[in-house]
Parts: C-alpha cells; structure tokens; sequence
C-alpha cells in the first residue's frame, strides 16, 4: 500500500480488503472509539490512549491491539507477529474471504476499552543507555555543527541515527548514509520523523 495522507485515502487505496477494510473500521466505529491517522494507517483511540490499529498487506488484513498482551483472548485468536521485538502488541488477522466475526472484534475492543479505563497496560521495557557508536563518532567529531545539532536530538532520534549507521555492510552504502543524514541531523530532523 501507498503512503497515505489521511484516513479516508487508507480505506480507497486497498484493492483488495475493500470490504474487510470497510467492515472492521465499521465495528471499531460503533465501539465509540476517535479515529485518527498514526504510523500511515487508521488507528483508534480511547481519551488518546491507543487502543487498536488497522493494518493491510499483500496476503491478510489485520488489527493490532496495542495492549494486546492484557487481553484473556478466550478464542485464542491473536498471534505475535514479532516474538523477538513486539511486547504488548497482539494481531487479529484476517485473509481473503475469511468470515470476520463482528461479536468476537467488539468483545475484544470492549475488553481493551475496559482495561484501559482501568489504567492497565504494559509499560516499555527500559532500554540500554544510548552510546554513540565508533562510525557516528567520527562523523561528529569532524564537524563541530553536525555535532551540537545531534546533541539537541530527542535519543530516539539518536537511536534511529546510529543504528542506520551501524547497519551498512559495505563501505559504499556507509557513505551515502552518511551523505544523507548529515543534513537531517544539522535540520534537527529524525531519519523517521516523517512516519510519526
């Protein structure tokens, strides 16, 4: 799917979830919940606390429970679909022509409703303090402005930065990595900021 600009170019520029798209956003609708644009889909939120997201993809379309962890899930029906990253977050999945189960969706909306309104969640794991790592170093030790304006980071940013740098293999894509985040990073702006 394309990078959208709004809820509603979300829902037109499936072309295949068309009506499993229109059906769940339907359900998360009539759970009073506000609907609003995050991460380049449609994610629905509780007194602006996120509560569930909708996701497309080449083979199944699927809700993301933020809090999913919490939920009993008496159907034992969502997955984790990164083990080794993903804590809290749990998927509903549904693939074409799968029958989607209106009642089921609302009781688990309803619970994550409920379990937020009962100031139930699980919070981030704390991470390992942030080190600059050798290849940024050297970056920053060689220009004094690129420096002071990394400093001024969010450490979020700082991550996003290093471990972009830490990740290039070859000396080739080193450089053009570095050739693009050197003016990001004198902008202030964050390699995803555009995403958040």
């Amino acid at each position: 799917m394309n990078a959208v600009n709004s809820v509603e170019s979300f829902f037109k520029n499936d072309m295949f979830f068309k009506k499993e798209l229109q059906i769940l956003r339907e359900i998360l609708l009539n759970c009073d919940l506000e609907e609003t644009l995050k991460w380049n889909g449609p994610v629905y939120t509780y007194q602006k606390k996120n509560i569930v997201g909708i996701g497309c993809f080449k083979s199944y379309v699927g809700l993301w429970f933020f809090q999913g962890v919490l939920l009993s899930d008496p159907y034992k029906v969502l997955v984790n679909a990164q083990a080794d990253k993903t804590i809290a977050m749990r998927q509903l999945r549904f693939t074409p022509n799968s029958t989607i189960n209106k009642l089921l969706i609302t009781e688990y909306v309803l619970e994550a409703i409920q379990n937020c309104k009962d100031g139930k969640h699980l919070k981030p794991q704390r991470k390992k303090p942030f080190q600059i790592p050798e290849r940024l170093k050297n970056i920053l030790k060689a220009d004094e402005k690129t420096e002071k304006a990394f400093h001024q980071l969010s450490l979020t940013q700082k991550r996003e930065f290093a471990a972009y740098l830490s990740t290039a293999k070859k000396e080739v894509t080193l450089k053009k990595r570095i050739e693009k985040i050197i003016p990001l990073i004198q902008k202030g702006i964050g390699l995803n900021d555009k995403y958040r």
